[in-house]
């Protein structure tokens, strides 16, 4: 009978946010496959959890990952872990869940501390909607087309950034970005969790004479479209009587046709029934 992968978040900084669930099934499985080994001996050895580890990390994960789906298969059990966490999120776990799904192997999620979730829900900032966006890359060419990519977002958006490279980051997003609204959310669950809620340009301002420390969250405003965006997004009255042809030769009512395209395109009902009875 073959065992099964149990995808294990441990805290993000707070070892009181490690769940009894969490010791359970680290204290159960057969081995434990950690980011860094050295970083999973002081968690499991402060809950006394006396079990195997193997290194699985960025640059070993592909060797690594089908001689762990091979144990599993043989009837071991397997926890991932990284060192906080949610594996497979900006963390090593993506690959090894994917094949042990391809090979049949039962996955099983022990949830718990999150660096996004915990940050955008003491930012104060839009968390309805939101785009997590992990880390920029230091590539130049990677990095620009990141930002140039995201920065007609609406909505809020969620980066990682380390300490040392957080200045460079927050005057390429000023460039790209504009000057919005943003949260810093820094060394989250720890005895110095600070949650800065400024500017951009600010915020540049701010860590070019104090230098930043520990590891941060950035919660970004979304783009706020002009009236320019709003008017080349909305498709002329032709066009939306095009549309509104489609969906009654489809067996739509015109009635119901026209209230369906003016809800998609934020248009006026009556005046594109008008349109649509002056036509014919």
């Amino acid at each position: 009978m073959q065992g099964k992968l149990y995808v294990v978040a441990t805290p993000i900084g707070n070892l009181g946010d490690f769940s009894p669930r969490a010791v359970e099934t680290l204290s159960m499985v057969d081995f434990i496959a950690a980011e860094d080994t050295r970083v999973g001996a002081k968690l499991l050895n402060k809950f006394d959890i006396k079990k195997p580890q193997i290194s699985y990390f960025e640059h070993n994960k592909r060797q690594k990952g089908q001689y762990i789906a091979e144990r599993i298969l043989a009837g071991e059990n397997c926890a991932i872990i990284t060192d906080a966490g949610t594996p497979a999120i900006s963390d090593p776990g993506t690959d090894l869940v994917d094949i042990c799904r391809d090979q049949g192997i039962e996955v099983v999620s022990v949830p718990g501390p999150s660096a996004i979730i915990t940050a955008l829900s003491i930012s104060g900032m839009e968390c309805g909607r939101f785009c997590f966006e992990g880390f920029l890359s230091t590539n130049k060419k990677s990095r620009f087309a990141h930002l140039e990519e995201t920065a007609k977002e609406r909505r809020t958006l969620v980066f990682y950034e380390a300490p040392h490279k957080l200045l460079r980051t927050l005057e390429d997003m000023l460039e790209y970005y504009g000057d919005r609204p943003i949260a810093l959310c820094r060394e989250l669950t720890k005895l110095h969790e600070e949650v800065v809620r400024t500017t951009i340009a600010q915020a540049v301002e701010k860590y070019r004479e104090t230098p930043p420390k520990g590891e941060f969250v950035l919660i970004i405003g979304g783009y706020v479209p002009t009236e320019a965006d709003l008017a080349a997004e909305t498709p002329d009255t032709d066009d939306l009587l095009a549309e509104v042809d489609r969906r009654t030769a489809a067996g739509e009512k015109l009635s119901a046709a026209v209230k369906a395209v003016a809800q998609q395109y934020g248009v006026s009902k009556n005046a594109l029934y008008r349109a649509a009875q002056t036509r014919e």
